[in-house]
């Protein structure tokens, strides 16, 4: 395709918006009494995933002129070119091969001519010999006692991926072992985390690509205080007890980390990518080795299914095109993602980050404004819990949210049969929500109940609300990594429809660098750089009670 032509200029573009203007009105009520089998037929398998959407505001012609769209916007030629290897982050002119980190050992994937996968498996065994001995107790601090504790200090991508991982497959975790993460730079969240452990058999992990992330490295220094003090130790205690997850070895070594336990990553891994890579340390001393590498078996396959299913069977195709047809065509600016799984609480703010740092961008790939609607906002939480606070929105509101559901077949842990019971409970919710949503309740079946009149609108459900179902076997290891691929490859699906670049993260910059002017004027009462009125009355304010003599 000539990307110089704008989306809103193609005819593909032109065709939907006539296909909308000219819905007819019909429901999802009308579109399954149509077609009984639509249940089935609008459902995709890919791996172990089976893919429902059936219950979308969506015809046979509907999809076919989204995969029109798709076609000349070039996204199977774009997505070649990412597989490939070709620097298809234009902005800081990188590759983008976050899928080499699950690639087989005899894969050859390129960047720059020079074939990368060898040296991910150096990496990987790498972690895994270093994982075994945590796992094992062999690695031991500076007073010689076993590391029992491991504290992964990270932010964005290398925060939110392990953290994430670790709690959806907690069942699988040695839970001999202690792991905690820390983000934010706020100092409560780094005391919270370290005020019932012992330094003595704590390992901390600093994930950090630079070894300079401002926050990460904040905490590491302060963890590294604690430490010192801890065993009334020197700087030679540090090497047994951090590790660095980095791409400057160097940077890694200045803080006191010795070589052997510096684990190396590449700048063609995005961060919101990166815990497949030595970012997901504490989550293979968490799970062991073995389970790891079927993490990533499980992304390589929705991998797999990504480059060889046709458009119209293809999971990421059909997911990112709905996704469009919502966001630009029934001013849909939200995406909700719901698993009915307590071990998938972070999975949408995991979310939220790959897609919001992802397409969250007003300019195409030339510079130019888009033109349309790109990235939604991505939020959510264990459906369950959901039902309970926001579902009434969903449900009565006047905005049209899209929602993902997520279920299983069965519970991540061996459960008590007791507990085991529940989880048919859980899953006729799953099941009851999606269809309440799709199809509500009308006026006339109210009546036909025996409903006052004067309630009926407030009891009447309009439903046709869109829901994916997603239902898998069990959150497994592999699993988790399908879940996770098939949403990496959604959200580029859309980038290379809105021709957008999903790789870069310009928009955290800036306050950035406004924070680091703005730090002297706290602490010294001096900025470093203009403020505006606003600001320097709040910053007057901040000091004014931070130096108060507060009584409790």
């Amino acid at each position: 395709m000539n990307r110089d032509a704008r989306l809103s200029e193609l005819p593909a573009w032109a065709a939907l918006r006539r296909h909308r203007e000219q819905w007819d009105g019909a429901g999802l009520s009308e579109l399954f009494a149509a077609d009984p089998r639509r249940g089935t037929t609008f459902a995709v398998r890919a791996g172990d995933l089976h893919i429902d959407y059936s219950k979308h505001l969506c015809t046979r012609e509907t999809l076919g002129l989204l995969l029109d769209l798709a076609a000349v916007t070039g996204v199977a030629p774009l997505r070649d070119a990412m597989f490939g290897g070709e620097e298809v982050n234009v902005t800081e002119g990188r590759a983008v091969l976050h899928t080499a980190l699950r690639a087989p050992r005899d894969c050859v994937v390129e960047a720059g001519g020079v074939n990368v996968v060898p040296s991910v498996h150096a990496v990987l065994d790498h972690m895994a010999a270093f994982a075994g001995k945590v796992r094992a107790g062999r690695l031991t601090g500076h007073t010689g006692e076993p590391i029992r504790n491991v504290v992964n200090i990270g932010i964005g991508g290398s925060d939110l991926g392990p953290a994430m991982a670790y709690e959806a497959l907690r069942p699988y975790t040695a839970r001999e072992l202690t792991f905690r993460f820390v983000s934010n730079i706020d100092g409560s969240d780094l005391y919270d985390a370290l005020r019932d452990l012992r330094p003595a058999e704590t390992l901390f992990l600093v994930a950090s690509k630079s070894f300079a992330t401002l926050e990460t490295m904040t905490n590491a220094v302060a963890a590294r205080d604690w430490l010192l003090s801890g065993l009334g130790a020197g700087q030679e205690a540090v090497a047994r007890h951090f590790a660095a997850l980095t791409t400057s070895a160097r940077n890694a070594a200045e803080f006191g980390v010795g070589k052997d336990q510096v684990f190396e990553f590449w700048d063609w891994v995005g961060g919101r990518y990166s815990f497949e890579s030595a970012i997901g340390m504490s989550l293979m001393i968490a799970i062991g080795p073995e389970l790891f590498t079927e993490l990533l078996a499980g992304l390589r396959t929705m991998d797999e299914h990504f480059l060889t299913a046709p458009p119209e069977a293809n999971a990421p195709f059909l997911l990112g095109l709905l996704g469009i047809w919502y966001g630009e065509f029934f001013d849909a600016q939200s995406h909700a993602v719901l698993p009915y799984s307590s071990h998938l609480a972070k999975f949408p703010e995991y979310l939220q980050q790959l897609d919001m740092e992802s397409n969250g961008k007003s300019v195409d790939r030339q510079g130019r404004p888009v033109g349309c609607r790109t990235g939604p906002v991505v939020w959510g939480t264990p459906g369950i819990n959901g039902q309970h606070a926001y579902f009434q929105l969903l449900h009565q509101g006047t905005m049209l949210v899209p929602a993902d559901f997520i279920g299983f077949a069965r519970p991540a842990a061996d459960l008590p049969p007791a507990m085991a019971a529940q989880h048919d409970v859980l899953m006729a919710n799953f099941f009851a929500q999606t269809q309440a949503l799709a199809f509500g309740k009308s006026e006339s079946e109210l009546r036909s109940e025996g409903e006052a009149e004067a309630l009926l609108p407030h009891r009447t459900f309009r439903g046709d609300r869109p829901t994916t179902t997603v239902l898998a076997p069990r959150l497994t290891p592999s699993v988790l990594g399908q879940l996770i691929a098939l949403y990496e490859h959604k959200v580029f699906v859309q980038g290379a429809v809105w021709n957008i670049d999903s790789f870069d993260q310009w928009g955290v910059e800036l306050g950035k660098e406004l924070a680091k002017c703005l730090e002297p004027a706290l602490t010294r009462g001096t900025p470093g750089g203009p403020v505006d009125g606003s600001t320097a009355a709040l910053i007057a304010r901040y000091r004014a009670w931070a130096s108060a003599d507060w009584k409790r």
